[in-house]
């Protein structure tokens, strides 16, 4: 499985070092902040970010917080020549994963790397794969961007299909349209925010939906519930079992 990395430098010169040194990485390259965060606003397959501190306009610090924002699970990694007590705290409240001071050392960075992105999964999809292995590729591309409104030509495109093809073959290997299959995500989504204590409204915009009733269609038609019932339901279930818990501690005493 080809891994896909974000590189986000002003250098032109180390960004084609860095993609000379790690071929076997497909690597997206951005210049600056503002066009990282163009990239990663749209549905994409990125598995880490390598971004530098120090570029024109938003610094990389600054960055690091949007692309939180943005894609909270994905991988960051700071890249700084000036790595002061300053730079780090600002990077580790930001969330950043890991550093790689400047100049780069090339087995270094390869190790950071592959700690993080999990080379345990390198046995995943070759160029050659076949159709069952392209579609499991769409269903990790649709469930990493759950949060964007993924059309059957984005996913088409990233599996090397014609969007006529994957809606069939989506259909006939998994046993739910391409669509179908994109809402059922959104909703085991939306069921882990509201568990979370978010509301219907934060998590509707989250998930990408045109409106907080859209959300609430969809999820009645897959639950069964509407989201509020379904959370009362889940607040009750867990006063209960506290509820166990504590008549069970009193019995032991």
């Amino acid at each position: 499985m080809a891994y896909n990395l974000l590189l986000v430098d002003d250098d032109s010169d180390f960004r084609l070092e860095f993609c000379e040194s790690f071929r076997k990485y497909e690597i997206v390259q951005a210049a600056d902040g503002e066009t990282a965060l163009g990239i990663l606003k749209k549905p994409n397959a990125i598995d880490l970010v390598l971004l530098d501190e120090t570029m024109p306009g938003m610094q990389g610090t600054e960055v690091l917080v949007e692309i939180k924002k943005i894609k909270p699970d994905v991988k960051i990694v700071m890249l700084t020549a000036n790595r002061s007590r300053d730079v780090v705290v600002d990077a580790l409240k930001g969330r950043a994963d890991e550093f790689i001071e400047k100049p780069m050392k090339v087995e270094q960075t390869r190790e950071i790397i592959e700690k993080l992105i999990g080379e345990k999964e390198s046995a995943g999809i070759p160029e050659t794969c076949n159709i069952r292995e392209k579609i499991e590729k769409v269903k990790k591309f649709i469930e990493r961007n759950f949060d964007k409104k993924v059309t059957l030509a984005e996913a088409a495109e990233h599996a090397g299909l014609s969007a006529n093809y994957l809606s069939r073959a989506f259909e006939d290997l998994t046993g739910a349209g391409f669509r179908d299959f994109k809402s059922g995500v959104k909703v085991k989504k939306g069921q882990e925010l509201l568990k979370q204590g978010f509301n219907v409204n934060q998590i509707s915009d989250r998930l990408a939906y045109a409106n907080s009733e859209s959300f609430i269609r969809t999820f009645k038609k897959i639950t069964g519930y509407t989201p509020s019932v379904f959370r009362n339901k889940k607040v009750l279930h867990a006063k209960k079992a506290s509820q166990k818990k504590k008549n069970s501690g009193k019995k032991k005493k």
